[in-house]
């Protein structure tokens, strides 16, 4: 038997699989090869998030700038929302007609260059604008990345995957404060050159993929495509289960992402530069909570666990980890509070390895349309709760309540989860696809 977490194009699911050529893995490709394309993803997740987290970190000055309102900078995360829906329905339908190969580069090239432009940006509008296009493209990655794990791994490892995929995530919003700390100084403009610095780095990813990334090697996703399997596997009871969660889980982590800054900063009275550097820890919990999933998903699986039941389980880890923010109310400044907010942390961006595995399982050919549509409504509820948050806090004065109630979304996730997902397919999907 053959414990690789790879896979091949000619072997299109776990049951029919033959053992890969030793040091092998998807089509023929090294594991060296595939170490690459894995590294590529978590830097091109990093870049994702380093382009949205400079807003964020920057928050505060750019809030005094243009004398905006809470409710007018839930606005402008509201907007990225409203354009991350567009381009998950754009993208989400072009990962299923164009080579991954060609259309990674083209999303990534053209958010960085959004990204550089929020430099010159004047006032409130302007940069309702470049948040709305930025989300347009940042969408465009989960559909080209979730397709290039599922083409290079089998089930069992695909959590495992997906962590680093996402880790990156973590890594990018690390680095996002650090550069604004660097760059910093006591002019209030001085946050623009953060934006055009990060822009900058996309082109360095561009000319890396092109450089390392071979047509062959996403084999499998170019045969992937070219299945015939009808467009109803979309309307199987898992697509409708992960869209419910994924609206759930995002709807939290978008609001812990948007408003720790401020939190820390105008709520608990932290300094500039002690919340910067607090950023940067907690989301380096994040990343540990997205590949101590994976790694335990695997081990889980080596120990005879079905793939199911060990993503079901730390799914409930992470939501418990979740529930603890509920503390938040009754906590002043200090490292219990800090403690809590990384576990919360950690666990919040820790379900999403999880989530995108389930997705992995409903279909290959239109594994894109089903990340995009996912990702629509993993959008669904943000921008509205962005706004909402924002006009909690100017009625209230007060970060916490809303913190606190993102913090139970996860939990009614992980019921659904349990309630309705099983380890064998639906009927319809075991016929189809």
């Amino acid at each position: 038997m053959d414990d690789s977490p790879y896979r091949t194009p000619q072997q299109p699911d776990d049951s029919t699989r033959q053992p890969a050529p030793s040091g092998s893995g998807a089509g023929g490709i090294t594991r060296a090869r595939i170490a690459i394309i894995c590294g590529l993803l978590l830097l091109a997740s990093a870049i994702n998030y380093l382009d949205r987290q400079t807003l964020a970190s920057a928050s505060a000055r750019i809030k005094t700038e243009f004398e905006l309102l809470n409710e007018q900078y839930g606005d402008i995360e509201a907007a990225f929302g409203y354009g991350f829906v567009i381009g998950s329905i754009i993208f989400g339908l072009l990962a299923d007609l164009v080579p991954v190969r060609w259309l990674y580069p083209v999303v990534l090239i053209s958010w960085s260059t959004v990204t550089a432009a929020t430099a010159l940006a004047t006032g409130y509008e302007d940069l309702l604008w470049c948040r709305l296009v930025l989300g347009i493209f940042e969408a465009g990655h989960w559909p080209c990345g979730v397709r290039v794990v599922r083409s290079l791994t089998r089930t069992g490892g695909r959590t495992m995957g997906n962590g680093l995929l996402q880790s990156g995530t973590s890594i990018g919003a690390v680095l996002a404060p650090l550069i604004i700390l660097a760059l910093l100084t006591d002019e209030i403009g001085s946050w623009r050159p953060a934006f055009a610095i990060v822009g900058g780095i996309g082109v360095v990813w561009v000319v890396a993929w092109f450089l390392s990334v071979r047509a062959q090697d996403l084999a499998t996703d170019s045969a992937e495509r070219q299945q015939a399997t009808p467009w109803r596997v979309l309307l199987q009871r898992r697509m409708v289960i992960v869209l419910v969660v994924v609206c759930l889980i995002n709807t939290t982590w978008q609001l812990f992402r948007a408003w720790l800054h401020l939190f820390l900063e105008e709520g608990r009275d932290y300094t500039e530069t002690q919340t910067l550097l607090f950023n940067s820890g907690w989301f380096a919990a994040t990343d540990v909570g997205c590949l101590g999933v994976g790694a335990v998903v695997l081990w889980l699986c080596s120990k005879g666990m079905t793939p199911t039941r060990a993503r079901l389980l730390m799914f409930s880890a992470c939501a418990g980890l979740c529930l603890t923010m509920l503390a938040l109310p009754l906590l002043p400044k200090g490292w219990i509070l800090l403690t809590v907010l990384l576990f919360g942390g950690a666990g919040a961006l820790g379900m999403f390895p999880l989530y995108h595995a389930f997705t992995q399982d409903i279909s290959g050919k239109h594994q894109g349309k089903v990340t995009g549509i996912a990702g629509v409504t993993a959008w669904f509820l943000v921008p509205p709760a962005q706004k909402l948050f924002g006009r909690l806090v100017d009625v209230t004065g007060s970060y916490d309540t809303g913190l606190a109630a993102a913090a139970c979304l996860p939990a009614a996730a992980a019921i659904i989860l349990w309630t309705f997902w099983t380890d064998e397919p639906d009927e319809q999907s075991q016929t189809l696809s």
